[in-house]
């Protein structure tokens, strides 16, 4: 037995030594202007230097005795599949804050999270008095079809009372896989008894972007960068001008505020969106494969908008896919950027599959804007700084350093790091909501600023 797991422990180490694919990545031809070997640099021409063989085997027997002993001498019998991955993950997360092991359900988890779809019901629920409340159904799914309302108490699911669970609890017990059958129970205004409805769950879309009309200024609120970003932006793009009966909104406001990023792919997806040409975002690792450079192009979509002013919300819970997209429009001065600094995460992880035994996630590259700026630790920051009104009892605790704040960040940014935070509130009434106001009274003319609009002469 002992000869098994060091020979497992070996083989995992040598195979996260491996310059493995990403998980869906495109890959696009390499840089035409790959960006310049910063200071930040230097760490990883160090690391390019082999390991000496008998080093590296030294090590590992070295990890195989502490294994044997935690195994034979442990005060309780150890969990030894835990164990190995506990280590694996231990050596991803030495390397930064991004890095680490996914086990099996954690990737199983992560695809559902990143492909915006799951098995459900498609009801948008909170928790209110401790009670389950139905928000919304979401249109075409199981829930919306067989008549479930919005403001219904779910009180039962499967015969069983719910009184109790937390939201999350009760989310995961709507959801499951497609196919299977469920039983919900809710409470309605103004019905002399509990409603029983009998669901088969079918895959449910979480959409990733929401339209407003805020007068004649379409607001794009995107929540996140998953399968479903691009296709929402357009969608919310197209219901604006639908809802104008055809006309172009006065502006439209992409709201990216407390955003955490995603997909790169979606990213270069948004941000093509809104340009005709030239690069979205570069990457560049340690291997040629993982230095790209991803270009807008232009389509029907961004000569439709192409007259349409635009504005972009960031603060500092903007993070990664977000910043690309912003960065990428503040380059190119199709955007002004309104709000506070982002977060500054200025790196690309690649997902690994590891088969049975799930996945890792590697830091392979840093990314840099059309401008060649790696925001790393750094943000990006806003053309015009708009603060919101905090309450009280939020203060002092609103803000965040963001990614200069986090342990073994790699750094080799080009630009200074993050020394103060930044907000991350957002007011949920949009009247209060300082930031999207001054962004709604620029537009309509009622406000003036010499950033807005961005002057395109300088665009690179």
């Amino acid at each position: 037995m002992t000869l098994t797991l060091r020979a497992t422990a070996l083989s995992l180490a040598l195979l996260a030594l491996l310059p493995l694919p990403g998980y869906a990545q495109e890959q696009p031809a390499a840089p035409d202007n790959p960006p310049a070997v910063t200071d930040g640099d230097a760490p990883a021409e160090a690391a390019d230097k082999a390991t000496d063989p008998e080093d590296l085997y030294s090590d590992l027997n070295l990890f195989g005795e502490v294994l044997d002993r935690i195994r034979a001498e442990y005060v309780d019998q150890p969990n030894e599949k835990e164990l190995i991955r506990a280590a694996i993950n231990g050596m991803l997360t030495s390397l930064d804050p991004h890095s680490g092991y996914l086990a099996p359900k954690d990737y199983s988890d992560m695809q559902e999270d990143t492909s915006g779809t799951f098995g459900g019901l498609g009801i948008e629920v909170t928790m209110e008095d401790n009670v389950l409340k139905v928000v919304s159904p979401i249109d075409d799914t199981p829930a919306a079809k067989a008549g479930v309302l919005p403001n219904d108490f779910i009180v039962q699911i499967d015969g069983k009372d719910i009184s109790g669970l937390s939201l999350d609890d009760a989310v995961a017990k709507m959801r499951g896989p497609i196919g299977t059958k469920i039983k919900i129970t809710v409470m309605r205004e103004g019905a002399d008894k509990p409603i029983d409805f009998e669901l088969t769950r079918d895959t449910i879309a979480m959409q990733a972007a929401r339209l407003s009309m805020e007068g004649d200024v379409a607001v794009i609120r995107l929540s996140r960068f998953s399968e479903q970003a691009f296709v929402g932006v357009k969608k919310a793009i197209d219901d604006a001008y639908k809802q104008r009966d055809g006309k172009a909104p006065k502006g439209i406001i992409l709201d990216l505020r407390n955003n955490p990023g995603g997909l790169v792919d979606q990213s270069v997806y948004v941000a093509d969106a809104f340009l005709k040409q030239g690069a979205v975002v570069l990457t560049r690792g340690r291997i040629e494969q993982e230095s790209s450079r991803y270009d807008a192009k232009p389509d029907d979509l961004d000569k439709k908008i192409a007259d349409v002013p635009l504005v972009v919300l960031i603060n500092g819970g903007s993070a990664s896919a977000a910043e690309i997209v912003a960065g990428a429009l503040q380059d190119h001065k199709r955007a002004t950027l309104i709000g506070t600094r982002s977060f500054g995460k200025g790196t690309v992880q690649s997902i690994i599959s590891l088969g049975e035994n799930g996945a890792m996630r590697l830091t392979t590259a840093r990314y840099y804007t059309p401008n060649n700026r790696s925001i790393q630790a750094a943000g990006i920051q806003p053309d015009i700084v708009v603060t919101e009104n905090v309450p009280d009892e939020f203060k002092g605790h609103d803000e965040i350093l963001g990614e200069a704040a986090l342990p073994g960040q790699i750094g080799g940014g080009t630009e200074e790091e993050a020394t103060k935070g930044s907000s991350v509130y957002v007011p949920v009434d949009k009247k209060d909501d300082t930031q999207l106001q001054y962004a709604i009274r620029l537009i309509n003319g009622e406000e003036t600023n010499p950033a807005y609009p961005p002057k395109s002469d300088q665009a690179q």
